[in-house]
This record gives C-alpha cells, sequence and structure tokens, in this order.
C-alpha cells in the first residue's frame, strides 16, 4: 500500500499538538530567540541540562530528570528553595542529546501573573554545532495566541530569553577559539 507524505505527516502534526497542549488549527504564534556561543555543543549542552551546569550561570537552584516526562525545577532566588511556592517546574516533552529539547511549563511560581496563559505554550531549544568551539542555541516559544494574556506573555519571555542567552554569551566572552586575543 503506497502512502502520499502529506497523508502521513499530517496526523502526525496534529498528534504533536494535542500532546503539547495546543488544539489542531489553532491561531499559533511563535517567539523566535537566538545567539552565537563561544563555546563548543558539548558544554552549552551541559549547562542546560543539568544542575550544575544551570547553576554556574542561570539560576540560583536546579534539578533536572533529563527523560521523557522528566522535571526540570528551578529557582532563581539565593535565599529560596527548590520545592517552596517560588519554584518553577517545567516538564520535559522531548530531547535528542545535543541537538535539542522542549518544556512545558507544569507549575509556575506562585505569584506568576500569567498562570492560565502560559499553560497554552511551550519551548524548543535547539543546538547547533558551528565553528570549532561554537554553538547557535536557538530558543523557539510555541502556542501563543491573539488572546492579550498570551500576547503579554509572548512579551515576558521575549525578555526572558533574550536576558537568558546574554547571561550565557556573557559566561563564554570572550575564551573561544576564534576570538581576537589582544
Amino acid at each position: 500500500m503506497k502512502y502520499q507524505l502529506h497523508t502521513l505527516i499530517r496526523p502526525m502534526l496534529v498528534l504533536a499538538g494535542v500532546l503539547a497542549g495546543c488544539p489542531a488549527g489553532a491561531d499559533q504564534q511563535q517567539l523566535v530567540s537566538e545567539a552565537i556561543i563561544n563555546a563548543p555543543v558539548k558544554e552549552v549542552w551541559r549547562l542546560f541540562t543539568t544542575k550544575e551546569g544551570m547553576e554556574s550561570w542561570m539560576v540560583a537552584h536546579a534539578e533536572i530528570d533529563l527523560k521523557i516526562g522528566g522535571l526540570m525545577r528551578t529557582h532563581y532566588d539565593p535565599k529560596g528553595a527548590l520545592g517552596d511556592p517560588k519554584t518553577i517546574v517545567n516538564q520535559i516533552l522531548t530531547f535528542e542529546p545535543e541537538r535539542m529539547f522542549s518544556i512545558k511549563v507544569y507549575q509556575p511560581p506562585v505569584d506568576f501573573p500569567l498562570p492560565e496563559a502560559v499553560k497554552e505554550m511551550w519551548t524548543v531549544i535547539y543546538f547547533q554545532p558551528l565553528e570549532p568551539g561554537m554553538t547557535n542555541v536557538r530558543i523557539v516559544g510555541l502556542g501563543f495566541t491573539d488572546n492579550p494574556d498570551s500576547q503579554k506573555l509572548k512579551d515576558f519571555f521575549r525578555q526572558g530569553n533574550g536576558w537568558t542567552l546574554e547571561q550565557l554569551q556573557k559566561k563564554f566572552w570572550p575564551t573561544c577559539a576564534s576570538c581576537k586575543k589582544d
């Protein structure tokens, strides 16, 4: 039996949308943020996917169970503790080591201003090796709609993703294979 490519792909895309909590046919928007990081992909992957890595540049406290359905718990406040009301809990939807992983907010911090809107979005982070010792990190937020709260959430993540990439760049600047040494 022969199948046309579109008859196989469309059901998979609809299934992906259902698994990610996005209704099929919904008016979806994306938010893309990316930066070149002066470190090899293996190191950048480690910084995003391990407790020690995340705590070295992004958050005060972290815990990650890197598996499908696993949880990534983070806390930005050094005086806080994982498990307190300001803990951010993301669930890992998918991953391919040193290439990509996707997460969805499982539990926002108690004071998060847009708790309903965040339920509809998810994030995919891509890691592309560049010339030796450099990585392109591309963060794609998906599931945004024209709803005013969704647009506020998109702005929130635009700023947050920009800050995240800037912090990661600062961690390695200017120690890279192709950086000029003065």
